[in-house]
């Protein structure tokens, strides 16, 4: 228990921080062109990293919404009930996360369409021999072709918007006083550590997308969606009454407001 609180207070450090959520977003975007022109200039040689099939790719990227949900849903009605103890209050911020799956859903329905409605069928991957008779995704590809068209990084998109998500709803530890004996303390501290993790795993596979996968247009607008999404809720909508709210803090809103200023 003592090694997990010790590493609680330091990812609590390294993320709780205002300057973070300030510029976590400008960092994501200039390493997503960065690595793109890394890509285009000097490829890296391949790795483990830059196979589809490994396995934080597979069992956390494929599933990144999903693991973000599930952490975030206890993490927010633990941390918002003992702050505020008003169940209403914790329904309406647990509420983002129904905004977050909307966001979510929406989005890679849209990037769905772009490359089906921009795609062909191909016989090979150097996309020679059009396959007319092959309409969707799916058809091609069961019946061995390859698919070719406008392929927005879904990647790019879903680790920038649960990264900054993450970090958003973690500003409430700047609140949250608890002693040791309290029993919710483990969970609490559980959760950090986990949601804390989970967030260093999402920019390094943010980075690795960068330097690996996708042509840089693609990566561009992936990563302006999952931008999109973050500002859109929590830096425009989320101020405003009429919303899912803020994390519960004596100062959000004004810290929330200087820091979109700046």
């Amino acid at each position: 228990m003592e090694h997990l609180e010790r590493c609680a207070r330091l990812l609590r450090g390294t993320l709780v921080r205002a300057a973070v959520r300030r510029y976590l977003p400008w960092a994501l975007a200039l390493s997503m062109l960065a690595g793109s022109v890394l890509k285009e200039l000097s490829p890296l040689p391949e790795s483990y990293l830059s196979n589809k099939r490994n396995v934080l790719n597979v069992y956390f990227v494929k599933l990144a919404w999903a693991w973000t949900f599930c952490l975030l849903l206890p993490f927010i009605a633990l941390t918002n009930y003992h702050l505020t103890g008003r169940a209403g209050l914790v329904l309406r911020r647990l509420s983002t996360l129904l905004v977050g799956t909307a966001i979510w859903y929406v989005c890679t329905a849209i990037f769905s369409n772009i490359e089906h409605y921009t795609g062909s069928c191909y016989q090979s991957p150097t996309l020679e021999g059009v396959r007319k008779e092959h309409q969707s995704k799916q058809q091609c590809h069961g019946e061995g072709g390859f698919w070719h068209g406008f392929d927005i990084s879904g990647h790019s998109f879903l680790l920038t918007f649960c990264a900054l998500m993450i970090v958003e709803e973690m500003a409430v530890l700047h609140e949250l006083k608890m002693d040791r004996s309290h029993c919710l303390h483990t969970a609490i501290t559980t959760l950090v550590v986990a949601l804390g993790f989970l967030t260093f795993i999402w920019v390094w596979m943010f980075l690795c997308t960068a330097v690996y996968f996708h042509n840089l247009s693609q990566k561009v607008f992936g990563t302006l969606f999952g931008l999109l999404g973050w500002y859109g809720t929590y830096g425009f909508w989320y101020l405003k009454s009429f919303s899912p709210g803020l994390p519960p803090q004596s100062s959000s809103l004004n810290l929330k407001q200087d820091s979109y200023k700046k």
